[in-house]
């Protein structure tokens, strides 16, 4: 009863402190404000934390740098509101039991869950050291996010990543890699057979996108994925053009490095191509790791995600696990149940409390 009566408690203060994180707008990169006010409100529970840029973490007390290091993570920073939004974003308002407010699902539940349960695991004798981060700049994938914070952290055996899950166990997550891609040809009169045609050109290159498949999948996340996702040309409608460029949008799984992709459709296609980025890696965790035997033993399912997250930036094992519904991510009226927040903090806990790792 004391550890009900315990996590009841934590639940309440959990909901009150996200109701205060909705009120205050953190856009990515504009995550300032509520930075000073979580790093202030944690230190008012009696925990010394410690902040670089607009993020915040925290260590468990006593900790032992010979011993296994499991840290939980989610961010503080969203996306801004969109238009379809009836009431106001940053005002919380709890309605038969959900709470409405900008960031409530995504990610602002998993930030006070996984803070609670630290709390709670934090005050119980465990046999590892537990770091609790806040980190900005997911939204936008920004350098100066979680990417930063590791690099000012002790080393990590596990991480917890609090994305809105339902509180099932993706494993494995989709990387992301975008692409601009120049098709180059011979500007000419659009009456004569003049020039040559960079549209035509790029044409051939995306179709090939379309129809390519990459020979190694995933049993957790399928093929990698291609989309053309824009595309511009020409200056008016007389003049043959000489440039043609478009994007891609490249989802890939655990099988291939975006290094190695990149590689192999440089050698099938005539455009350009440079990738933006190749730091968003694709990730995934082994289904026998001690974190993820021990969720399953608890009724958790596992799944591989194409949606990308802080995982992708983290060079140890993880898993992406929050309260809340992928789906209610960036919409309009974004909301969260209190229940999911209530059963988010017992099932960190359950996971967690006296976990050999």
């Amino acid at each position: 009863m004391e550890g009900a009566f315990m996590t009841s408690e934590f639940t309440n203060n959990a909901i009150a402190l996200l109701c205060e994180m909705i009120s205050i707008e953190s856009f990515s990169r504009e995550e300032f404000v509520l930075a000073d006010f979580l790093e202030h409100y944690i230190e008012t529970k009696g925990y010394v934390a410690t902040r670089k840029d607009n993020n915040i973490w925290l260590m468990s007390p006593g900790f032992d740098p010979s011993r296994q290091t499991i840290l939980l993570n989610s961010h503080i920073d969203t996306v801004k509101p969109v238009a379809g939004w009836t009431r106001n974003p940053f005002k919380p308002t709890i309605e038969n039991g959900k709470l409405f407010g900008l960031g409530s699902n995504d990610a602002g539940a998993s930030v006070v869950s996984l803070l609670y349960a630290f709390f709670y695991l934090t005050q119980q004798q465990q046999s590892y050291n537990l770091i609790f981060a806040a980190t900005a700049e997911e939204e936008v994938s920004g350098v100066n996010g979680i990417e930063g914070v590791i690099r000012e952290l002790p080393k990590i055996d596990f991480a917890i990543v609090g994305e809105p899950t339902g509180m099932q166990l993706a494993v494995a997550e989709k990387g992301l890699m975008v692409l601009d891609c120049v098709s180059y040809g011979v500007a000419g009169h659009a009456a004569r057979n003049e020039g040559e045609n960079a549209i035509y050109k790029a044409l051939k290159d995306v179709e090939w996108f379309s129809k390519y498949e990459f020979e190694k999948k995933s049993d957790l996340l399928g093929p990698v994925k291609m989309t053309v996702t824009q595309i511009h040309a020409g200056t008016q409608h007389n003049v043959v053009p000489d440039k043609c460029t478009f994007v891609v949008d490249v989802r890939s799984n655990e099988m291939y490095t975006n290094a190695e992709i990149l590689s192999e459709i440089q050698r099938n296609v005539t455009c350009d191509v440079q990738a933006r980025s190749t730091r968003l890696s694709s990730t995934a965790t082994p289904l026998e790791h001690p974190v993820v035997k021990h969720a399953r033993q608890l009724g958790r399912n596992t799944y591989g995600s194409p949606t990308l997250s802080d995982q992708a930036l983290m060079p140890f094992p993880s898993v992406k696990m929050g309260p809340g519904d992928s789906a209610r991510s960036h919409t309009a009226d974004e909301y969260i149940l209190l229940s999911e927040i209530e059963d988010a903090i017992q099932i960190y806990i359950a996971l967690l409390d006296q976990l050999k790792i």
